[in-house]
Order: C-alpha cells, then structure tokens, then sequence
C-alpha cells in the first residue's frame, strides 16, 4: 500500500502531486513528501519490519515508493556497533558508532540513491544522473548498472583517485568538472532543464532521494530495543542527512513505532575549511554565508548547502550543538576510530569522530546520555589523507635480531603495543 499523500512546500505548505518535482513554484522553497500518518500507524507493526528484509526496504511503508522490486544492492542494516574503548577515552558513557561503511559501495548515499533511483524507474526515467563529491556518484553508478540503466555522473575534477574509480568501474560515464561540487551542482541544475527526462537524484528527484536517509534513524531505533538514543552527531555537507534523520526519528513516533516521543539532541559536525552551517550557529545567525571549501573532507565541501538553514534549525530546535574541526584534527579522529574500534572511516567520518571529541570535552555531549555518531563512508575511499602519517612502523631484515631490535612489544602483557 502507498501511504504518500503528495508533495508538501516546506515553507508555504502548499501541496503538489508525487511527481518528479522538488521546488514550489509560488515561493520557491523546496518539496518534501508528505505521508498519511493515520493509515501507517494502523496497518505497520514492529513484528511486520523484523520479518522484512535486512536492508532500507523492511521500512518500506515509510518510504515514498510502493515497488515489489526496488533497485537494491541490499543497502542498509548496518552495525550498530557499542563503542566501549572510544566512549572511555572521551570520557562519554554509552556510545555507540552506526557504521555505514558496510553498505555495497561504502557510504551512506546507497540508502538515497536506492530509494530515488527506484522512484526514478517508476516515474519513467532512463538515464540516472548526479552532481557528486565522490560517493553519491559511486552508488548512483552501481544502483544504475545494476538496474541497467544509463548513468552520467558529475564531479569536481580534483577527486580523490578511489572515488574515481570506483565509480568509472561501472561502466557509465564520468565527467570531471573544473571547479568545486558548487560549480558542479550549478551546471547539473541547468542541465535538467535541459534534459527533463534525465533523473538527476539530488536536483529534480532530490525530494525522493532525501527520504533514504531516514533509514539511519529507522535502523538506529530498532537497533536499541525500539528506542531512540539522547544525541546523535550526524556530519554535515548539504544538510540534508542531518535533517532526514530528525524527521525519522519523529515519525516513528507518529506512526507509533516508539512508544515514548523522542527528544533526540542533535549535532552537526563540519570541516573548518567549510563550515558555513557551524559558523552561522556559532555567531547565532540565520544567515548561512558560501564559502569556497578548502578541506581534506571533500565528501563534505559544500560551500552553498541547499539545506543549510533546515539543518541549523534542527539543530537549535533539538538543542544540539555544531562543531567545526581542523584537518588535524578530522585525520585524528579517523585515527582514533579505528585504534579504539577498528573501523575505518573517510574523512567525513573523521570529521563526525573529531566533532564528538570536541562536543564532549566542552561538556556539550553529556555522560549520562545515549549517543550515536553517524560513520557514513569508509577510509579505503580517502587514503591518499593518510598516506603521510599511516605506514609501517618498521622496515628489517629478515632476521629474529633485526625483529627484537626494531619493535619492544611486551609479549606477557595482553594488548601489548609497539
């Protein structure tokens, strides 16, 4: 059953037709779904979403696409894993990471690109395409091959070497752009006027594509006995995640889910070479400025986020905090994640570690709450960060003395280190 109602304007309210639209033509504010809450709170039940499949689509009801076969590469139902030895050394008590490198191709953006692209299908369209930092046009490439649709994804020419290949690997096409992802998302932007039968996911199906990332607050609460954590640090590019995961949470709640209504602190997380979400809340403005990014975390450098505001207003609305951190600081994070954890996360996982160090040692996130930390890509995508810093700690001859010599690792104490 399809409990979409239709398209609402976030700013004016007024409502349109579950078509391939996402800006209000009267105020021009952006598109959002709108869901018959009455109708999935009596028909949709913990026990039916445990028997579903073990990706996005067991929340099928709650997302805007009724089809029997979405394009799934079994996206979702990621590891929420407890974070112990981290939460320790930060001086945090129940921590826990949602760790999203494990979906198909390392990042979070399968969950979006799994639901617009589907929706895509079923409004018609044949040719996906994307404005991209790296990892929206990994999966937007995957998701197409495998619905053997044409893609043409877009980047800034100045990619990390991974994120290239892994998505040229698919057999679609790849155009660098000279410019940042802003240049890059404005010639998209004139390009779908152009090509209105292309589905370019974050512009014109982009009301669609937003809804995937529910899923993280969806999984999150399931994944803590049908409850929802006191505070989550959520990294924040466009803003669109961060947003999307404070609308799920709340509509669990709606469509009574969760039994309690959730009061879930929220935090933004951002990279100081392109913070104008972090610098607007610090000055306590509404006024979020484009900056020209300069930053490691590419996957986050967005210097005009379309959903700025909506994130700075979530944050401050849930009472949450943002944080801006150094590249000094995101490689330490990534570092310290996967001492403590052994995951592996990209810079923008660097930044959401970074960003919670910093939240907790200024008293911000607090002991005595539930937390999660959002991890939504994985470290192999961004290595040329680490190459620097990360190698071996020795090279020997091969010879027990060259080996006693160079590495002191005392083997009586467990967890000895060299």
């Amino acid at each position: 059953m399809d409990y979409v109602t239709g398209l609402r304007c976030r700013e004016c309210a007024r409502p349109y037709p579950a078509e391939a639209l996402h800006v209000c033509d009267y105020c021009f504010g952006p598109l959002e779904v709108a869901y018959d809450y009455e109708a999935l709170r009596s028909s949709v039940t913990r026990e039916q979403i445990a028997a579903g499949p073990q990706t996005i689509w067991r929340y099928a009801p709650l997302l805007p696409v009724t089809d029997p076969e979405p394009i799934d590469l079994g996206t979702g139902w990621t590891p929420l894993v407890r974070a112990d030895r981290l939460a320790a050394e930060l001086g945090l008590g129940e921590l826990w990471i949602k760790n999203d490198t494990a979906n198909p191709t390392g990042s979070f953006k399968d969950r979006v690109v799994s639901v617009a692209l589907t929706k895509a299908r079923q409004l018609g369209f044949k040719v996906a395409a994307c404005a991209s930092t790296g990892n929206l046009a990994n999966s937007v490439a995957a998701h197409a091959a495998r619905a053997g649709m044409v893609s043409v994804v877009f980047i800034p020419s100045d990619l990390e070497v991974a994120k290239v290949v892994t998505t040229a690997v698919y057999g679609g096409h790849v155009v660098a752009v000279e410019g940042t992802y802003d240049d890059v998302n404005r010639l998209c932007a004139e390009l779908t006027s152009e090509l209105p039968s292309w589905a370019f996911v974050n512009v014109n199906v982009r009301t669609y594509y937003a809804e995937g990332s529910k899923t993280l607050a969806f999984e999150v609460a399931e994944q803590l006995g049908w409850q929802a954590p006191d505070h989550v640090i959520v990294p924040v590019g466009s803003g669109s995640q961060l947003t999307k995961v404070a609308k799920g949470f709340a509509e669990l709640h709606a469509v009574g889910l969760l039994d309690d209504e959730p009061h879930v602190r929220v935090s933004g997380a951002q990279a100081q070479g392109c913070s104008p979400v972090a610098t607007a809340f610090a000055e306590g403005t509404d006024a979020i400025r484009p900056v020209k990014p300069h930053t490691i975390a590419k996957s986050l450098a967005i210097g005009n986020p379309a959903d700025g505001w909506y994130a700075l207003e979530t944050v401050r609305k849930s009472g949450g905090s943002f944080a801006a951190v150094t590249d000094d600081e995101i490689l330490d994070g990534i570092r310290l994640l996967a001492r403590t954890e052994g995951i592996f996360a990209e810079t923008a996982g660097g930044v959401t570690i970074a960003t919670l160090a910093k939240l907790a040692a200024q008293g911000v996130v607090r002991r005595d709450e539930r937390v999660v930390a959002y991890v939504t890509g994985h470290g192999l995508k961004t290595v040329e960060a680490l190459v620097d810093s990360a190698g071996p700690t020795a090279t020997i001859a091969p010879t027990l003395d060259a080996f006693h010599e160079a590495v002191a690792i005392d083997a009586t104490v467990e967890g000895g280190r060299p």
